[in-house]
């Protein structure tokens, strides 16, 4: 409907004063209309004689014209020359239908997030990033793009190192068959984490351990050029990084994430050094103390390090490995990178190195970033230090929160609330979790919107029982009855939905349908209050209202990636 009411604009706006122009429309007041447009106020700038009265006079003719268009039953002029659109009925009930434009239609998007290191465990951010790039990689789908969800992972390199230290000294030596007396996943992964830890102690504060993982970091490296599964390192090797991605399977279904592929930086170095050498040959990157540098003080950036002076690749020589690998796998239109905020700068030198030799790559890719999580009264924590907020305490935080609060064991529901609490927020700042409050059924709430959802079904379940006098017939045209104030108002808001996911598909910010959702559910509750529905001569109209309603909540929360239940 919007597309339309624009095209109708705009001819007019060449019919009568021979000027092309782009308009806006916005949502006023329901009282002011349901369009409002200020494309006078762009005439009145382009035109080399514009009408004596200015804007408002310019508005004024237009007015008279769009009053002939089919749908709209209102123009009134405001102001200086705002015009306010108002539609009937009919127009409402059709635009109701109108799906979330496919603006991405025949593009390639590969959305790259989460990102978890295997021997480290799975923290907060994981958590919060897996989230969000599921909501984005949605939206990118919705619109029609053909998405691609990577992740993308540190197998080898110093950490690698640090955890295999550590093992090594707990197993009593390179003894891989010491590792079967970790038998559940529980036990591994918390063997990971603690190994970790020992081993970034032991680095920062040992000069024989570090020379020792700086070492065994490098052994690491020969394990994968040698294809070696066979010496007694490879084997605890290939057997712990395998406890990692199992672990990490487990969780993305759990909280009902996917990913097409695993970019394991182990398969990406190669091509990175490769890469970065050859560049540096075209004076792309320099040498600077037996190391290979991207001298971005040049671009007012931070000069950063490729290779090491060891000749290994660093992480920002594996991100252009990956980047180029990207390319080769997709062909991508665009990549989109999900990352905490502590990356920004970091990304801006790796993607300035690559555009300086791959300019389409780097133009074609979109760093996003987001904060910290904590949880309410807590502090940022570090891996390094074992202190950190995993992301199954989030999930548990909320889980008693629910028992508590409803006396319910439902995953749904909070899962739900910690979806929602992270992704209403907008993309790029801190986020402070309360438990309490993200599972509480009243506010702005994924449980609100759950129980929101499961109100307007059981409207609609009873609606069709067998002893019910006007079942709805859900393949019935819009009804031919002259809406009243608060059937007009929610039909008016469920008309916003693809506009807003136009929105937050073109801005890739999920926290847009979270507000719409929240004022949807609100405008239902506003109408619930004031219109019976069941047993009532106005029954078919409402129930078709109800329809939509739910219809259109249940496809939000779907691009959230929330469950909506039929029954809470």
């Amino acid at each position: 409907m919007i597309e339309e009411l624009k095209k109708q604009i705009k001819t007019a706006a060449e019919g009568l004063f021979g000027e092309v122009v782009e308009p806006e429309l916005s949502r006023p007041e329901q009282k002011f209309g349901d369009y409002a447009t200020n494309v006078a106020m762009q005439l009145g700038v382009k035109l080399n004689n514009p009408p004596a009265g200015g804007p408002r006079e310019i508005a004024e003719q237009l007015a008279a014209e769009l009053q002939k268009t089919a749908g709209i039953i209102k123009v009134d002029v405001a102001g200086p020359g705002f015009i306010n659109l108002t539609l009937s009925d009919q127009a409402l009930w059709q635009a109701a239908k109108t799906e979330p434009a496919k603006s991405l239609a025949g593009q390639v998007i590969v959305a790259e997030y989460s990102d978890p290191n295997p021997f480290k465990i799975l923290h907060a951010g994981h958590l919060y990033t897996s989230i969000v790039g599921d909501a984005i990689a949605n939206l990118l789908q919705n619109a029609g793009a053909d998405t691609h969800r990577v992740n993308f992972g540190g197998d080898v390199g110093l950490h690698v190192g640090k955890t295999l230290w550590a093992m090594i000294k707990n197993l009593g030596g390179e003894n891989p068959e010491e590792l079967a007396k970790f038998k559940t996943q529980g036990e591994r992964i918390a063997w990971l984490a603690t190994c970790y830890i020992h081993g970034n102690n032991a680095y920062d504060d040992n000069e024989s351990a570090k020379a020792a993982i700086i070492e065994l970091n490098k052994r690491v490296y020969k394990i994968h050029s040698d294809d070696d599964h066979n010496s007694p390192l490879a084997q605890i090797y290939w057997t712990t990084r395998g406890w990692s991605y199992d672990y990490f399977d487990d969780f993305y279904t759990q909280i009902g994430s996917h990913f097409e592929k695993y970019y394991p930086e182990s398969a990406v170095s190669d091509l990175g050094l490769k890469t970065v050498k050859e560049q540096l040959e075209k004076g792309v990157f320099k040498q600077s103390d037996g190391a290979v540098i991207f001298p971005g003080e040049d671009h007012d950036l931070h000069t950063r390090v490729f290779i090491n002076s060891e000749g290994l690749p660093t992480y920002e020589a594996k991100d252009v490995g990956l980047i180029m690998q990207k390319w080769a796998d997709y062909h991508f239109d665009r990549s989109i990178v999900i990352t905490g905020n502590e990356q920004m700068q970091y990304m801006a030198v790796v993607l300035k190195a690559v555009e300086q030799f791959e300019p389409k790559l780097a133009q074609a890719t979109t760093h996003l970033t987001h904060g910290i999580v904590k949880l309410v009264g807590g502090v940022k924590m570090s891996s390094r230090h074992g202190n950190i907020l995993r992301a199954t305490e989030v999930l548990k935080a909320a889980h008693d929160a629910n028992l508590e609060f409803t006396g319910k064991d439902d995953d749904t529901v909070t899962l739900g609330a910690v979806k929602y609490a992270f992704l209403k927020q907008r993309l790029g700042g801190d986020i402070i979790y309360d438990p309490a409050e993200s599972v509480s059924i009243e506010g702005n709430s994924g449980p609100y919107l759950q129980y929101a959802f499961a109100r307007a079904s059981s409207i609609l379940n009873k609606s069709q029982a067998p002893n019910s006098k006007n079942q709805i017939d859900s393949k019935s045209q819009a009804p031919n009855l002259k809406l009243d104030s608060a059937e007009r108002s929610l039909l008016r808001k469920i008309c916003e939905y693809p506009e807003v996911v136009d929105k937050a598909t073109a801005e890739l910010m999920p926290h847009h349908i979270c507000t719409y959702l929240y004022e949807l559910a609100q405008s239902f509750n506003s109408f619930y209050e004031n219109s019976r529905i069941i047993d009532d001569p106005r029954e078919q109209v409402r129930l078709k209202l109800v329809e939509s309603y739910s219809q259109v909540l249940k496809n939000g929360l779907k691009l959230l990636g929330i469950q909506a239940p039929e029954k809470m």
